[in-house]
């Protein structure tokens, strides 16, 4: 089968301009209501094990969501699947708000939750799998600095909860703005994605067949790089969930104090991936990773023993560890183009399992031993990570449809002549 002619460039730049937009909005929605977690805990007198069960709900709507995301994306297009994973977010942060400032009601926060979860479990897909095709069409790495618009987006929502917290800003309030900005601004973005034409006939087929995400089930690497991104999306939530509460209630902090905490460890993962992409370059995604994956357990034992002050330290040490294991395993799942929509549906879903088992696990931790000794349990996530982290290595030859030259190469891949690394592994 053949693939789909290459776009202009300067289609690709502006698609490129988009996705970022498209990670910047949707890491705002996040941030939005993870920054007002400990606001929402206390209005709803909340126990550490009971927040947990709540925050299950997100959880649960993104596994949902994330095994359909693929034949949707094929469906739909990537451009309609984030519209309509945007209205479905909307409506699930707006449920949240009444929740918790009309109804008073954990069981409607839950509802809420749940569309929120779905809605940005499949945006969360689409958008990987459009920037998974411009980084394809550029030739070198870029899904880093994707994710760290993702990051960016958090770190300014985040800072933006921590000030209304601090005025006390009701929640409900606080969401529906968040609401307003998301439906205006996603269209605008959606209309300078990569036309459809540019997929691979190869991917098609696998998806309407659905022999493609079914096989992917079956691959030893895919499954592996799939436990990569699960130690690394639950290093990266166990912190987006629990520092704001591990810091306020850990160390008898101020709501709003254990907030800039957690804009601390987004600012930190932002810069991460920031400056990322040219050490990926130069060293390779193993051995960078296995530096990241203990440095992130270093920062977590900062946080949870280093007192008021090192905590907000081991706070941005933590996020700099956490800034690359998910990116890097987007790519490594999109590493082939023709399996790119069915493996990267298959990782995410792994992925998103510690969304689902982080925060009943550390609620229930929490209530035994403190939500801030619970964090400890990072470490042993981490230990995964360093054994299924050879699983991402780069391919050795990968051509890129529509490169300038026959010299453009995919991330990581051998350029003839080029010298490469010894050891080629995060």
């Amino acid at each position: 089968m053949s693939v789909a002619s290459a776009p202009p460039a300067t289609s690709v730049r502006v698609a490129r301009t988009a996705v970022f937009a498209a990670f910047a909005i949707n890491g705002a929605a996040f941030a939005a209501f993870a920054s007002r977690v400990p606001d929402i805990k206390h209005a709803l007198g909340l126990s550490a094990g009971a927040l947990g069960l709540t925050l299950l709900a997100a959880s649960l709507g993104s596994v949902i969501g994330l095994p359909l995301s693929g034949w949707i994306v094929h469906h739909l297009g990537a451009a309609r699947t984030l519209m309509g994973a945007a209205i479905i977010q909307s409506v699930g942060l707006v449920g949240v708000g009444i929740g918790v400032d009309v109804a008073d009601n954990r069981a409607v926060v839950m509802g809420g939750l749940l569309l929120v979860g779905f809605g940005s479990g499949v945006f969360d897909v689409g958008m990987n799998l459009e920037g998974a095709e411009v980084e394809r069409f550029l030739g070198r790495a870029i899904m880093p600095h994707f994710h760290a618009s993702f990051s960016a987006g958090t770190v300014v929502s985040a800072l933006i909860g921590a000030g209304l917290s601090f005025l006390h800003v009701p929640v409900a309030a606080h969401l529906v703005g968040v609401v307003v900005l998301l439906l205006l601004v996603t269209p605008w973005f959606l209309r300078a994605f990569l036309p459809r034409s540019v997929e691979t006939d190869e991917t098609g087929a696998e998806v309407r067949s659905g022999a493609g995400i079914g096989a992917a089930w079956l691959e030893p690497r895919t499954l592996l790089i799939g436990l990569v991104v699960l130690a690394a999306a639950f290093t990266e939530g166990t912190a987006n969930d629990w520092v704001g509460v591990a810091l306020s209630d850990g160390y008898g902090l101020e709501r709003w104090v254990g907030v800039v905490g957690f804009a601390v460890f987004l600012t930190a993962m932002t810069a991460g991936r920031l400056l990322g992409t040219r050490v990926l370059d130069r060293r390779g995604r193993v051995p960078v990773l296995r530096v990241l994956f203990v440095s992130a357990v270093v920062g977590c034992l900062l946080v949870v023993f280093g007192g008021p002050v090192l905590a907000f330290v081991g706070a941005a040490i933590w996020g700099v560890g956490a800034s690359l294991g998910f990116p890097v395993g987007m790519s490594a799942a999109a590493d082939d183009p023709r399996r790119a929509a069915a493996r990267m549906s298959v990782v995410s879903t792994i992925g998103y399992t510690a969304f689902l088992a982080g925060p009943p696990l550390l609620g229930f931790l929490g209530d035994h031993v403190g939500v801030l000794h619970s964090l400890l349990v990072v470490g042993a996530m981490a230990v995964v990570a360093l054994v299924a982290i050879p699983a991402v290595r780069e391919p050795e030859r990968a051509k890129t449809p529509g490169a300038k030259t026959p010299s453009a190469k995919t991330p990581g891949a051998k350029t003839p002549g080029a010298t490469t690394p010894s050891a080629h592994t995060p």
